[in-house]
């Protein structure tokens, strides 16, 4: 998968409008906030090894870095597009930051585990990480990176919309249908063009990240099954972001 600079895919957001960041002072019982809130389960049963590559060569943690940056600004292109289309104003995230050790980055004061990417808006960044992801990236392959910078980002979106579901679970295949949207409308911009495998790795790389199947759907951090979150992601990639309930 590579991005190409200075174009990104258009369409409205349909006059939804945007909430301020939830301060760093809300205490629990507010917002119902997606992933970095509440950080997620720890899903080192779904971590892949470093031992086993895909054949496309992506194995390097400098590859991988390359490929979250790009995924960055394919995503931030995107989404200042569709804000402007709407008549407003866009902000990025802040940061997207990288973590070695449980506990070494908190949201909201609460340490992020292990094996997980994380959107915390009381700071306004992303934490991913970065052995579980890299390991990710060289079992699954380059698109997974997209991917996932694409769900946590929607988080982010989400935020600014003021989008507050009653279910963590509702919050979650939304921001999948929202990853899938801003990387098949940047394909079809030309902002992004995959390689081969690539639509393969996206499937691959959604279903890996489902809930245990006997997890219950309303129970708080539940994101969906394999099937639910890869039906929402390819929904969103194939339909934009009418599909998502954004458009």
């Amino acid at each position: 998968m590579r991005a190409r600079s200075g174009r990104a895919a258009r369409g409205p957001l349909a006059g939804l409008l945007i909430a301020a960041l939830v301060s760093v002072a809300c205490a629990g019982g507010g917002l119902a906030e997606p992933e970095g809130e509440r950080p997620a389960p720890d899903r080192s049963a779904a971590s892949p090894g470093p031992s086993t590559t895909r054949a496309d060569s992506t194995t390097s943690v400098a590859e991988f870095e390359q490929d979250v940056a790009d995924a960055q600004a394919v995503a931030e292109r995107y989404w200042a597009a569709q804000f402007k289309a709407s008549g407003q104003r866009f902000q990025p995230i802040r940061r997207i930051t990288p973590y070695q050790r449980a506990g070494e980055v908190s949201c909201g004061g609460q340490p992020l585990p292990r094996n997980n990417a994380v959107y915390c808006s009381r700071g306004d960044f992303i934490a991913y990480d970065i052995a579980w992801s890299v390991g990710a990236f060289r079992q699954v392959g380059d698109a997974f990176v997209f991917y996932l910078l694409g769900h946590e980002y929607a988080h982010g979106i989400q935020v600014r919309l003021g989008i507050n579901y009653s279910f963590t679970i509702q919050q979650e295949l939304q921001a999948d249908c929202m990853a899938g949207a801003y990387l098949g409308d940047s394909v079809r911009s030309g902002d992004l063009s995959l390689a081969e495998g690539d639509l393969e790795e996206f499937r691959e790389g959604v279903a890996a990240v489902g809930d245990d199947p006997n997890q219950p759907w309303f129970a708080e951090g539940s994101h969906g099954t394999a099937e639910q979150r890869t039906e929402s992601f390819f929904r969103g990639y194939e339909r934009s972001l009418k599909a998502c309930d954004l458009g």
